[in-house]
C-alpha cells in the first residue's frame, strides 16, 4: 500500500483517480478547494473514503504545506488546476496563479518532505505550439500555445523540468494527456457533458467548432498511463530523479473531430442528436490536437485499453445508470473493476 496525496481530488479527473487508487488498495488524501455542483465527488460521496480530506487554495503556500505537513505522502500527483480554455479568457489572473504558482507551492512543499518519493506533475496536451495539421506531438516538441491556459501550463511544465533539474530530493515527472472524457464530467463548456445534457432534453447541440480534432480518451486510460509513470518513478535510484515528461495519448485511431464524438454519443444513448454551429461569438482555440505518445508504450509498456466508441459507450452508460437512480459511488467503482479485470 502506498500513501498518496491528490491535489485537485474534488475534480474530474481526481475524483476518479481518488476511487482508482482505492480499489487498488492504496490509501488517499487529497488537497483541493470545495468541489462545485454538481460534481463526482459529492455524487460519489467521496470525503468518505479519503483518508485526509483537506480544503485549501493550492496558490497558498502555506495551505499546501499544511496538507504536506498532515498526510505525510509518499506519492504525490499534482492535478490541481484551473482546467478550461475559455474561462483562461476570462479569468487570466486566477488561470497564471493556480497554474504556474500552484504548481510551483506544490514542489516547494515537497521538497521540504521526508516522505515522498515521487511526484507526477500533470499538465496538458495543450503545452505544445500549434502544429501543421496532420502532426503529432511528441516528448520533444517545442512548447507554446496560443491562450493564458496553454501558456500558463507549458510554464508549469517548464518550471516543473528546471525544479527537478536543480533540487534532486526526489523522482520527478511531468505527464501530458489528451482530452478526457467518461462519466461523471460535469464541467462547463465540455463537449460530452453539454452533448449528453441536449440528449436528455431532445434538444439540439451548439458546436463551437464541430471540426477541431482532439486525442479523446476514457478516464480510466489517462489515470492509469499516471499510474504507469508513478511505479517507473518509485524505481529510479537515488540521485537519478531527472525530469521526464511523458505523453500519455489515445491511440492514433481516436483522434477525431468533435462532430464524430458527439454522433458516437447520440448512437449510444439511442437517439439522435441535432447540432449547429455556435453564432455565439468564441475564443480563438486551436483547431488541431494529436499527441505521440510511442514513448510510453515503447519504454513503460503502457498503452491506452479503450478505443473511442469505448470510450463515449462507458461514458453514455455511466450517465444513463445514475440517471436511472443507480448509486454513482458503485456505478463507477463497477467501472473501474470491468476496467481492472477485462483489460
Amino acid at each position: 500500500m502506498t500513501n498518496f496525496l491528490v491535489t485537485g481530488h474534488t475534480g474530474f479527473k481526481g475524483s476518479w483517480l481518488t476511487l482508482l487508487l482505492d480499489e487498488l488498495g492504496h490509501q488517499v488524501s487529497g488537497l483541493a478547494l470545495d468541489p462545485e455542483d454538481p460534481s463526482l465527488f459529492s455524487l460519489c460521496n467521496l470525503s468518505e473514503v479519503v483518508s485526509q480530506d483537506i480544503r485549501g487554495d493550492i496558490r497558498d503556500p502555506k495551505s499546501v504545506s499544511r496538507a504536506m505537513d498532515i498526510t505525510q505522502p509518499q506519492v504525490v500527483v499534482h492535478l490541481a488546476a484551473q482546467p478550461l480554455v475559455r474561462h483562461s479568457f476570462e479569468h487570466p489572473r486566477e488561470t497564471l496563479t493556480t497554474n504556474l504558482m500552484g504548481t510551483f507551492n506544490l514542489l516547494e512543499a515537497a521538497q521540504s518532505s521526508r516522505s515522498i518519493e515521487a511526484v507526477l506533475i500533470v499538465t496538458t496536451d495543450k503545452v505544445y505550439a500549434p502544429k501543421p495539421l496532420g502532426s503529432k506531438a511528441d516528448e520533444a516538441s517545442a512548447l507554446g500555445g496560443n491562450d493564458i491556459y496553454s501558456a500558463s501550463k507549458a510554464a508549469a511544465d517548464l518550471v516543473a523540468t528546471a525544479w527537478s533539474r536543480s533540487f534532486t530530493s526526489f523522482p520527478l515527472a511531468i505527464a501530458r494527456g489528451g482530452n478526457v472524457i467518461g462519466g461523471g464530467d460535469f464541467g462547463r463548456d465540455r463537449l460530452l457533458p453539454d452533448a449528453i445534457a441536449a440528449l436528455e432534453r431532445a434538444e439540439p447541440i451548439e458546436l463551437r467548432y464541430p471540426s477541431a480534432v482532439r486525442p479523446w480518451q476514457h478516464v480510466l486510460d489517462c489515470l492509469s498511463g499516471y499510474l504507469a509513470i508513478v511505479s517507473h518513478l518509485q524505481t529510479r535510484k537515488s540521485g537519478d530523479y531527472g525530469g521526464e515528461q511523458w505523453n500519455v495519448g489515445p491511440a492514433a485511431d481516436d483522434f477525431a473531430s468533435v462532430q464524430h464524438v458527439v454522433e458516437l454519443a447520440s448512437e449510444s444513448w439511442g437517439a439522435e442528436v441535432e447540432w449547429t454551429v455556435s453564432k455565439t461569438p468564441s475564443v480563438d482555440e486551436t483547431r488541431w490536437l494529436a499527441l505521440d505518445s510511442n514513448r510510453i508504450e515503447r519504454e513503460l509498456g503502457w498503452r491506452g485499453r479503450l478505443n473511442l466508441q469505448q470510450a463515449v459507450e462507458w461514458t453514455v452508460q455511466w450517465h444513463h445508470s445514475v440517471h436511472r437512480g443507480e448509486d454513482a459511488q458503485r456505478v463507477s467503482r463497477n467501472q473501474i473493476c470491468r476496467y481492472l479485470e477485462e483489460h
